[in-house]
């Protein structure tokens, strides 16, 4: 696990050695072990490493034997075993014992399509070098893992091609312009996140999941085109008869316990988040009886309807797993709110409660933990999978009325199911009967920060573009695709490539990175999500919620776990909003950065405000609005500072 990045198209070597340097050094947290940095005429490439496997060894770059083929490499590959053997028995000599070497040498046999042969979470830049080191760089070939688990972004700028970890170590080169996209500041207000394979900077581009492309080495500038190598096709794809198979009960415990097996690979302490809920104590279970010495940990609050500690505890004791509570109040957030929103790589509306319960997994000396992120997109744990198809058959009735009678419509709704729904509820609904067409499927309307007429006035101008934009074109292929299933595994589908890596995994990176964390993710791992999607609609068992999981694994929990309601992992925000937040979110919101109030209404910004101090809207709206402002003043409205002293290894840089 590390921190990745190169530069592309420089004139000299030195010059690429520099920007690669500076991007090194803003992503330490994310391996303060060691580093590695490696340059040619005209293109540079470094990696910093947080040792997690083959602790002595696995050292990067990491090169084939002949010295043509270089890696660096973000993640962890589980199947590095197997892969191993295979690639030894056509001939390969390895120098170490990492998962990471594998890569290298799996390049060499397969050339792009290795990664098809890699089970895990990665991100991963190979240099062809067919002269040897000290020869010409002919291209690089990056690729990130199918689910979206490890970042890449990239950006070409003045015919020079960058890519790193973190949008912020790019924007550490000091080579590209910190400005403010609109395009993914308008989806940051529909969804709480910037949707791939956007970012909030301009020119900025996230490489989406299941996607590898070639970047050239003599003519960078505009030669990158990722391609798919992994979609819908490949995660549906799979044969599953009934008939001829297992309970698919008994093959889930099967496959879910070889996940657990595969993901406890560690030559470092390792731990599991432990919420309440039926996933992170599914694997605490599992995990538990795979390997001694597991450790688990919960965030506990004082406001008790939002704590989840007493039943952690509870079933911690029952599996006899070494416990660990962070209490976490309203003032320590107050006093730790700035270190917690430094940590953000994009903004987001969601992501602290990663960022403290990481910081007490490394407090207690770990440098692995385990996440049941996943669960409940493969197997209905959302309200979405009750409520969306709901909302579709009410979006496709009302197309038969003309467009006045469903404004007219909305606008009751607005007026009258304030009384009986949350008021944020209800302008979602409204706005998918009013305005279904902005969006290009009603299960999105269900995800909304602001609905798309909220947001737009937000604007200080209309600028009609979001059909053009490239977040919006992924909307728009990936409900093209939920359209070919049945009604559970769309919505599958639609959670997991959007929510899901939009918001999710990409905050548990960054919130545990930023404590030098690895958070890996069992239900993730794409066998096990091939398998599951490709279930029939029967075998989920969709009328109840995770009914699948349950009945596959309900012997190792505890009962308490079974039959409670389902709790969404929260911080006490609408309290914390109130009383010890109050004073420092108002000050922000009402007070915009220079990139923000350029292009937002600060009136209605305050609105926002406003309406969540008289209970006319939830905590989210103006916490988002908070993160999103403490974000753009720190990153893209800085004083630019004179750049520290360079590091002495970067003269030193050479093939």
């Amino acid at each position: 696990m590390c921190g990745i990045c190169g530069v592309i198209g420089f004139d000299s070597q030195q010059q690429g050695a520099l920007a690669v340097s500076r991007m090194m050094r803003s992503m330490i947290h994310r391996g303060p072990d060691g580093e590695g940095l490696f340059a040619v005429s005209g293109a540079a490439f470094g990696m910093r490493r947080l040792s997690i496997i083959d602790l002595p060894g696995g050292n990067q770059p990491i090169w084939n034997e002949p010295g043509t083929l270089a890696l660096i490499f973000n993640g962890e590959i589980y199947n590095f075993r197997e892969l191993r053997k295979s690639l030894e028995a056509l001939g390969h000599v390895f120098q170490t014992q990492s998962d990471t070497e594998v890569i290298v040498h799996a390049y060499e046999t397969w050339g792009q399509d290795c990664v098809r042969h890699l089970r895990g979470m990665f991100s991963l830049a190979i240099l062809e070098m067919p002269d040897g080191r000290a020869g010409r760089l002919r291209r690089v070939f990056l690729a990130r893992d199918r689910l979206g688990i490890k970042p890449l972004y990239y950006a070409e700028h003045g015919g020079k091609f960058f890519f790193a970890s973190e949008v912020r170590a790019l924007l550490s080169s000091e080579c590209l312009p910190r400005l403010l996209s609109r395009s993914a500041l308008t989806n940051f207000l529909l969804f709480g996140s910037v949707g791939e394979p956007e970012t909030l900077v301009d020119g900025i581009c996230s490489l989406p999941p299941g996607h590898c492309g070639f970047v050239s080495g003599e003519t960078p500038g505009g030669s990158f085109a990722p391609t798919a190598y992994w979609s819908y096709r490949d995660a549906f794809g799979m044969k599953y008869s009934l008939a001829h198979e297992a309970a698919p009960e008994a093959r889930l415990r099967e496959k879910l316990e070889e996940s657990v097996h595969y993901h406890l690979e560690a030559d470092v302490p390792l731990g599991i988040f432990l919420s309440s809920g039926i996933d992170s104590t599914a694997l605490a279970a599992i995990a538990s009886r795979q390997r001694s010495g597991i450790r688990t940990f919960t965030v506990n609050f004082s406001e008790r309807e939002f704590s989840e500690a007493e039943v952690a505890r509870s079933a911690a004791r029952r599996l006899g797993t070494e416990h660990f509570e962070l209490l976490l109040s309203g003032d320590d957030m107050r006093v730790r709110l700035d270190e917690a929103i430094d940590a953000f790589d994009q903004p987001s509306m969601d992501g602290i409660n990663t960022f403290f319960v990481s910081w007490a997994a490394r407090q207690a000396g770990l440098k692995v933990a385990l996440s049941g992120l996943g669960s409940d997109e493969l197997f209905g744990g959302y309200d979405t999978f009750g409520f969306v198809p709901q909302l579709s058959r009410l979006v496709a009735f009302s197309r038969i009325f003309p467009a006045t009678l469903r404004k007219a419509a909305s606008a009751l709704i607005k007026l009258f199911a304030d009384r009986k729904l949350r008021p944020d509820a209800s302008r979602k609904l409204a706005a998918a009967l009013s305005t279904s067409s902005d969006l290009p499927h009603p299960y999105f309307y269900t995800r909304t920060l602001f609905p798309p007429q909220i947001a737009a006035d937000m604007f200080r101008s209309d600028e009609s573009t979001t059909t053009k934009s490239q977040w919006y074109q992924w909307l728009l292929q990936i409900a093209k695709e939920a359209a070919s299933l049945d009604t559970f595994s769309s919505v599958s589908w639609l959670e997991t490539r959007s929510y899901l890596v939009n918001t999710l995994l990409r905050d548990t990176d960054t919130m545990s990175m930023c404590h030098s964390l690895e958070v890996r993710v069992p239900f993730l791992d794409h066998p096990l999500v091939e398998w599951t999607l490709s279930l029939p609609a029967s075998a989920k068992k969709g009328g109840a919620r995770k009914a699948l999981l349950v009945e596959a694994i309900g012997d190792l929990l505890p009962p308490e776990i079974i039959m409670q309601r389902k709790r969404t992992f929260t911080l006490p925000w609408e309290n914390w909003l109130r009383d010890p937040l109050r004073e420092r979110i108002e000050a922000s919101v009402s007070e915009l950065s220079p990139s923000l109030s350029f292009v937002l209404n600060e009136g209605q910004v305050k609105n926002i405000w406003q309406d969540f101090l008289l209970g006319r809207t939830s905590w989210s709206r103006p916490w988002s609005l908070f993160v999103l402002n403490e974000w753009v003043k720190r990153n893209l409205d800085l004083v630019k500072q004179c750049p520290a002293q360079d590091d002495v290894r970067v003269a030193n840089a050479t093939a």
